[in-house]
């Protein structure tokens, strides 16, 4: 059985991987016992598409420029990479 910080780290985990089966299915028997989590994992759903949103509609307004300051900054960190 998993404890709420094993629980919070497959739902933030789960965000940027498939879990495997015996994961997913410890952590919906969590979710089903643990409201706090429940909650947690509710909210981590609701930023996620929150930001996809917001992106998707920064990425498709084309009046949106960055400041050449900002061009330059990451020019210079990609050559420093670089060398």
């Amino acid at each position: 059985m998993l404890d709420c910080k094993q629980a919070s780290q497959l739902i933030s985990q789960s965000l940027d991987r498939s879990l495997t089966l015996r994961e997913r299915l410890s952590l919906k028997l969590h979710l089903l016992i643990c409201e706090f989590c429940k909650r947690f994992s509710q909210h981590m759903q609701t930023i996620r598409v929150a930001l996809k949103q917001m992106t998707s509609s920064i990425e498709s307004n084309d009046s949106i420029e960055m400041p050449s300051a900002a061009k330059s900054r990451i020019l210079q960190s990609i050559e420093s990479i670089k060398d």
